[in-house]
């Protein structure tokens, strides 16, 4: 496998992950690669701390060009902090939860929120009802009339979070018309973190409440609706279990469904 940045493999492959949402303002691949050249070996402590720096540096830049009135620099910067706040905490992931894997969750959802707020139609931040409490998501709309779209409904994998699902598909799917609905499910990104909710493999179970919410609302084609799952979410997303009264109602209403593997 190629080593970017660093000479470990998987250290390697994060920071490739990282540099993939480049295009579409989640990185910058200079930045990336000098933060991987602070990194002491496979020390974990090295690389949490390398990319944290790089990402309060960032959200430092983003702060200082909101307050300049340069809209565009603060909404680019913040995403990049939040990638990079992400991008810190991906190798914690363990039980129980590392204290600092925490913190950069909060972080890097807070940065992707305050970048998002500046877009010329910023999200809505959802709730999503969901067997007794919520899953967290985001909305985005493609265009300022209210008239049906299809939507695109994103699903990550085992160490993402909803925040990093705009830059792999959502920015692209908005660019092409599509109204766009990114989710952390059980044992994803907050939902996991801050609430807890582990994940499960009858992932129909978690989908239904999500297309039942978009079917609530009249400005998306119940018609068209796609389903598309990054890393472990292009194995949670297809059909399974069709025999289930759950995962034929859903599956009717998803149109299309095409499991999706990397970021760039």
């Amino acid at each position: 496998m190629i080593r970017v940045g660093v000479k470990d493999v998987l250290l390697g492959a994060q920071t490739l992950r990282t540099m993939g949402s480049a295009p579409y303002g989640g990185a910058d691949i200079g930045e990336c690669l000098a933060t991987a050249a602070r990194v002491r070996g496979t020390d974990l402590t090295s690389w949490h701390d390398a990319w944290v720096s790089t990402a309060a540096a960032a959200l430092a830049l983003a702060e200082g060009e909101l307050a300049a009135g340069r809209i565009e620099s603060a909404r680019l910067a913040f995403w990049r902090s939040s990638s990079y706040f992400r991008t810190a905490g991906v190798m914690l992931m363990g039980t129980p939860p590392d204290p600092r894997l925490l913190d950069t969750g909060r972080r890097q959802a807070d940065a992707f929120r305050r970048g998002a707020a500046l877009l010329a139609a910023p999200p809505e931040i959802l709730q999503i009802p969901y067997e007794g409490t919520t899953l967290p998501g985001y909305f985005f709309r493609a265009g300022a009339e209210r008239r049906p779209r299809a939507t695109v409904i994103l699903t990550g994998g085992y160490d993402g979070t909803a925040e990093e699902l705009y830059f792999c598909n959502g920015a692209a799917a908005l660019a092409r018309g599509y109204h766009v609905l990114a989710f952390d499910g059980p044992g994803q990104g907050a939902a996991l973190l801050q609430q807890g909710l582990v994940l499960r493999p009858d992932w129909e179970n978690v989908v239904t409440p999500v297309v039942d919410y978009l079917l609530s609302r009249p400005d998306v084609d119940a018609s068209r609706i796609a389903l598309i799952g990054l890393s472990l979410g292009g194995y949670l997303a297809p059909p399974r279990g069709q025999r289930r009264a759950p995962a034929r109602r859903v599956h009717r209403r998803l149109r299309i469904l095409r499991p999706v593997r990397r970021c760039a």
